[in-house]
């Protein structure tokens, strides 16, 4: 089999816990205004939008629009399923809406990534925009070699063309291209689409046990941090 070229990786879940993150910014921005709640389901409620709102780029209905987009929307959803949207101003919400750029990364990951691109060139494969992949890059020290994914292809996985967009920006063939991801059904579609897979284990991604601890199909390589990806994939 060709050896790898190339590792793309999905963001949120994969490399930053994006649950901890929402409900952390949710609370800074909204206890201020005299509003308390489980912030961790705030952020379960306002992720929860997030596939349905692709969905409707993926089947056409809507034209594309990036995550930032979709996530505004989303959030006003939110607030008024919650019946707190009257007592949340239009400045809070485009500051909330920013919690998705602040993000921090899961603690094997800045050390893990930059073992991984000793060897091999890295990218995000994500569902999120330029400015957003970008932001957690500069949050989180990542140092990527170019920021692919759903914006690059105007599309949103797990449609092929994501994946494969992103093999051909490097020059490499889907054998020799890894997508790395916590979630099985990505790495499903990436497989489909010829790419090789990883599996990480991010157990607690949903909240404590509500994430994929093994991979449901079959992977490359399953680990349980980037780290042992790298040791796994026979770096230093």
């Amino acid at each position: 089999m060709t050896a790898p070229r190339l590792l793309i990786f999905d963001v949120f879940g994969t490399l930053v816990d994006w649950r901890g993150g929402v409900a952390r910014d949710a609370a800074d921005h909204l206890s201020p205004l005299g509003i308390t709640l489980d912030w961790g389901h705030f952020a379960d409620s306002w992720r929860a939008q997030y596939q349905p709102a692709m969905e409707e780029v993926r089947s056409g209905q809507r034209p594309f629009s990036k995550l930032d987009m979709l996530h505004r929307r989303n959030l006003d959803v939110v607030l008024q399923d919650l019946g707190i949207a009257g007592g949340v101003d239009e400045g809070t919400r485009s500051r909330l809406n920013l919690a998705w750029h602040r993000l921090d990364a899961w603690p094997d990951v800045s050390r893990g990534l930059a073992r991984l691109r000793n060897r091999y060139r890295v990218a995000p494969c994500s569902n999120g925009n330029v400015s957003l992949m970008a932001d957690l890059a500069r949050r989180n020290a990542w140092h990527w070699d170019a920021v692919l994914g759903a914006e690059f292809s105007r599309a949103y996985k797990p449609q092929a063309s994501v994946y494969l967009g992103a093999c051909a920006a490097f020059d490499c063939e889907p054998g020799e291209t890894v997508m790395v991801a916590a979630h099985s059904s990505d790495l499903a579609a990436a497989a489909a689409a010829g790419l090789r897979t990883a599996h990480i284990a991010r157990p607690d991604e949903q909240g404590t046990g509500r994430g994929e601890r093994a991979p449901s199909v079959r992977v490359d390589w399953a680990a349980d941090s980037l780290e042992a990806l790298a040791d796994a994939m026979g770096l230093a």
